[in-house]
């Protein structure tokens, strides 16, 4: 592997590792013991990965938002850039229980101009033993395995998944979100809900900082 410096971001129930490219590389979901969705940490092949895609123009840093654990992928190219903020939910209940799901969302934030990028969403279940079909389901996408040990991945997104499914061009003129998930969920997922986690999430994380 080329590329062993990942970011790690998480809920306290499981983790993914993100490169410094903003891929996606490594992911076990509902938890830590469980089998990976992600693993092309440890097969560049087919271990699967979830990855945002831009030209050589762009220049790609990353680091922590500040005393959390959300990680904040900036790709510019001068005139045209965004920022990936990746992030777990985890934040408290009025039960004092934590609201952390076995989601991971991808908050796309535009900063200036019209960028460009394409998206790989390659999820491999179960470590890759048997082929992941995914299908277009109306408002998400659906990962799942026919054969072997059946498992089950939904992506719900702002962007057409049509296209994304398809890896082709997305320009970004606003504000935009993946929301990566185990379980299909009831309640209708948009941009605003997946804000607000981010919101929380981050009061959370500085208050544990603290």
């Amino acid at each position: 592997m080329e590329n062993l410096d990942y970011g790690i971001i998480g809920n306290c129930k499981s983790a993914a590792l993100i490169s410094k490219t903003g891929s996606l590389e490594w992911c076990c979901l509902p938890n830590f013991a469980s089998s990976a969705v992600f693993a092309k940490l440890l097969d560049e092949k087919k271990g699967g990965s979830f990855e945002i895609i831009v030209d050589d123009s762009y220049n790609i840093t990353q680091e922590y938002l500040w005393e959390t654990n959300i990680l904040n992928t900036v790709f510019s190219d001068g005139e045209n850039s965004f920022q990936v903020i990746d992030f777990m939910p985890r934040y408290p209940r009025e039960d004092g229980s934590f609201y952390a799901p076995p989601d991971v969302i991808r908050f796309i934030r535009l900063i200036s101009g019209k960028p460009k990028f394409k998206v790989k969403y390659d999820p491999r279940l179960d470590f890759a033993r048997e082929k992941t079909y995914n299908e277009f389901k109306g408002n998400y996408i659906k990962s799942f395995t026919k054969e072997g040990k059946y498992d089950s991945l939904f992506l719900y997104s702002s962007f057409d998944l049509n296209d994304v499914l398809e890896g082709k061009e997305l320009e970004l003129t606003g504000n935009a979100y993946f929301l990566l998930g185990y379980h299909e969920k009831l309640i209708t997922q948009s941009l605003d809900r997946s804000y607000l986690k981010f919101q929380r999430t981050k009061t959370y994380w500085m208050n544990w900082s603290a």
